[in-house]
């Protein structure tokens, strides 16, 4: 007799995930060896910062930079901050190094703390929105460090949510729309939340702070006043 059942589905391999468990505090090396991978080519990474998730790209490449853009619905007017691996990467990155900033990037980075510099030549005016001016930190989650160090270079730090959003804390937060347009997503768990990083601008004098974050005002002023007493010594 004829065959009469039905033939068998075919199995078609599945796509690798996009999301990505990782241990917060001893994050695999090969994990973030593929996410660095993936923003060398041009790629959107989301990662953990200490209190919100990020999108990391390429701060060097111009299309990287606008796909970040593209996937958070943000007028270019809006400037990015980067991330750094260490304090010498900011000689290619700042036209100089104010001695306020010197005692603050001591005190504070890595950490919450991004500091508002005169952007060196070179440097994307997507990334500075024509201002000249461009936002910097080193991160202190042990995820977003392993990253920025990987990737060789300076990375986008902004956070990964829709513009005008909330920044978001867990990746379940994020909106699907976004998550399907990265590349790759580095779920580290629940963070802590919060507003994200202190920005202290230091091209004007007295330094200014644009935006309330971890690391409170009255902090940072005892830093810079200890700073003018020192200067005055």
């Amino acid at each position: 007799m004829p065959d009469t059942s039905s033939p068998a589905p075919e199995i078609r391999p599945q796509k690798p995930s996009r999301v990505i468990r990782i241990d917060p505090d001893h994050p695999s090396p090969e994990t973030i060896h593929r996410a660095a991978e993936a923003i060398k080519n041009k790629g959107v990474v989301v990662f953990p910062t200490q209190c919100l998730y990020g999108l990391a790209a390429d701060a060097r490449n111009t299309s990287a930079i606008k796909q970040i853009f593209h996937v958070k619905q943000r007028p270019e007017t809006n400037p990015l901050l980067i991330l750094i691996h260490r304090p010498a990467d900011l000689d290619e990155l700042v036209t100089h190094i104010p001695e306020p900033a010197k005692r603050l990037i001591q005190t504070f980075w890595p950490g919450g703390l991004t500091l508002i510099f005169k952007a060196a030549p070179g440097i994307s005016d997507l990334l500075t929105a024509g201002t000249g001016n461009i936002g910097i930190r080193i991160p202190s989650h042990p995820v977003a460090r392993a990253l920025v160090q990987a990737a060789g270079g300076p990375i986008t730090g902004t956070s990964a949510n829709l513009s005008g959003s909330p920044g978001c804390s867990r990746i379940t937060d994020i909106p699907q729309k976004l998550l399907q347009a990265v590349d790759r997503v580095l779920d580290a768990g629940t963070l802590k939340g919060g507003t994200g990083s202190t920005i202290l601008d230091i091209t004007c004098d007295p330094p200014r702070v644009l935006r309330q974050g971890a690391i409170p005002s009255d902090i940072l002023n005892q830093t810079l006043c200890r700073t003018m007493k020192t200067g005055k010594t």
